[in-house]
């Protein structure tokens, strides 16, 4: 287990803030972090301070209204402008912060379009001032050095009031998927040989034709990646050569934000930027890219304050990243909870993968498994992609379940109402279910669509390579196709998509393929030995709602009620 990050609020002698699961114990390090040593007191930190926002409530309730299609406010996005107005930490708030910041010294800082971040600039001395009780050390993986601390700290309950966390401080970066471990595990459990997924299998089974191309003037998407991993234009170019002639396309991204690294290219990061490329084909395409260089920068969260400034971003990204929904703390994923839905209010569709454990499983010493969620995928305020493969792995045929597909039902956040007839409708029609000690039968269940998840070709440094899996595959190819419908809507004079989950709901599985057929894995002990949930008809903890049948999708999305 990671544990990235967790809040408590203790009564002793006064409130306190406290990054720690339980009160009496350090931060747990993750095993494959080692500590190298103290930092200098000298040394320079960088730290993220998400100041507690306004109308949150507001917030949520406007996102719901501008992605249901039976309101009258559906497709009334607000502006970044107007997201700000609502959301913007109070003058009180901001006030308080800056104060306490700057009674220590901190006064290199800056904020972002919305005001609810800080990041400012300090040396170690004054940060481990600033929060008493955290020491930083520097600890490295696989060539990468973060600095961090293991232990807790303080805050006032003057400010405490005011922040909902510290960023830079505790939370380690989940170590990325890797896709060739998810082959290895395919070749020992006897998985069948496949000849391959490539644009045109794609194509061909989700019913695109050479004409579905994009074409509009004000559309784009993207993909997000962190920690080293960096896509190579000639790889890009390549795959294209290789694989897209078919169709019309885009061989070069359109913007990078951020910083790439000129090391070699990232299989994860390559698969991504090639496969939304080639299903939302000719449509233009940002990287946000964070290699995380600075040792106290997170780069997903630093993903997150772009979005919050940035006035003109793609309309649909697709993200594959995640970590064990107990390894962070509640107040951390409500905190990205609200991002994500400073998002969605805009019209921007953002997209998770599932994860590749299955239903996982949370080890306990008494005997007392479970299965382990993962965030952001369990977010409420997402649209969560879970895999599948095909039945013949010789023939462009039916789908069934991808055993890796990830799964489940949060242990954080309730089941939102659009999608409670949908998981209430699995539960009772399903004859054999895990043991409900396993899972919480009242929380967000996830995924909620799927696409083929196994088996594709990738160029990576020049190279053609077969059989990369996972849901960092289906994820990229979902965001495409919905790329494509925003595409058909803008052309009509439509809004974008947005938040998707409420009218996917509604739909009820139309213009989709339902996945009927298969389990994924869970925990391997006495009581479930291996299998966690089972695809079923309609929507199911697998595969969600099934496989995009393209034509009948942009029918279903592009119909106004």
């Amino acid at each position: 287990m990671r544990v990235l990050l967790a809040f408590c609020v203790l009564i002793c002698s006064s409130l306190i803030l406290c990054e720690h699961l339980e009160a009496d114990q350090d931060i747990l390090i993750p095993e494959d972090w080692t500590r190298v040593g103290r930092i200098d007191p000298t040394e320079k930190l960088e730290l993220t301070f998400a100041l507690r926002q306004q109308n949150v409530d507001q917030l949520e309730h406007l996102l719901l209204l501008v992605s249901d299609p039976e309101s009258a406010q559906y497709g009334k996005h607000l502006t970044l402008e107007e997201v700000a107005a609502l959301v913007r930490p109070s003058q009180l708030t901001q006030k308080v912060v800056r104060h306490w910041l700057q009674s220590h010294g901190v006064t290199d800082c800056q904020t972002i379009l919305t005001q609810d971040f800080l990041q400012c600039t300090m040396n170690t001395q004054v940060a481990e001032a600033l929060l008493p009780g955290i020491e930083f050390h520097r600890y490295v993986r696989d060539g990468i050095s973060l600095v961090r601390s293991s232990s807790a700290y303080h805050v006032h309950e003057d400010v405490l009031q005011h922040l909902d966390f510290v960023g830079g401080v505790h939370r380690f970066p989940p170590k990325g998927q890797d896709l060739n471990e998810v082959l290895t595990k395919r070749r020992l459990s006897g998985a069948k040989f496949h000849l391959g997924n490539t644009p045109a299998t794609l194509r061909s089974r989700y019913n695109l034709t050479a004409a579905d191309v994009g074409s509009a003037q004000n559309n784009s998407q993207a993909v997000a990646q962190f920690l080293e991993q960096f896509y190579h234009p000639a790889d890009l170019a390549e795959f294209m050569t290789l694989f897209g002639r078919s169709f019309q396309h885009l061989s070069k991204i359109d913007r990078v934000v951020g910083v790439q690294g000129a090391g070699k290219a990232g299989l994860e990061a390559s698969l991504d930027v090639e496969y939304i490329m080639s299903t939302g084909a000719n449509i233009p395409t940002w990287v946000f890219t964070n290699p995380g260089r600075h040792e106290t920068q997170e780069p997903f969260l630093q993903w997150m304050l772009l979005l919050s400034n940035m006035t003109d971003i793609p309309w649909v990204h697709t993200i594959s990243y995640g970590d064990d929904e107990d390894s962070l703390s509640s107040a951390y994923m409500m905190r990205i909870n609200t991002e994500f839905m400073k998002a969605g209010v805009r019209g921007i569709s953002i997209l998770f993968a599932s994860g590749d454990s299955g239903a996982g499983c949370r080890h306990s010493t008494k005997g007392e498994n479970s299965f382990r969620p993962s965030f952001p995928a369990s977010s409420p305020y997402v649209t969560t992609v879970g895999g599948t493969s095909f039945k013949n792995p010789f023939k462009v045929t039916y789908e069934v379940t991808d055993y890796i597909s990830g799964g489940g039902f949060s242990n954080v956040f309730k089941m939102p109402d659009y999608q409670v007839g949908a998981v209430e409708g699995y539960l009772k029609a399903v004859p054999v279910l895990p043991p409900k000690t396993y899972f919480n039968t009242s929380g967000r269940a996830y995924p909620d669509i799927a696409a083929l998840s196994d088996n594709y070709w990738v160029v990576t440094d020049r190279v053609p390579i077969p059989w990369v899996s996972g849901t960092s595959a289906s994820t990229p190819v979902v965001g495409g196709i919905l790329s494509l419908i925003n595409d058909q809507r803008f052309l009509k004079g439509l809004p974008s998509l947005g938040f998707l989950n409420p009218r996917l709901y509604q739909l009820q599985g139309q213009g989709l393929f339902d996945v009927t057929d298969g389990c994924h894995l869970s925990c391997l002990d006495e009581q479930v030995q291996g299998q966690g949930f089972c695809a079923a008809l309609s929507w199911d903890p697998v595969t969600g709602w099934g496989t995009p049948n393209y034509p009948a999708l942009l029918a279903a999305l592009v119909l106004e009620k």
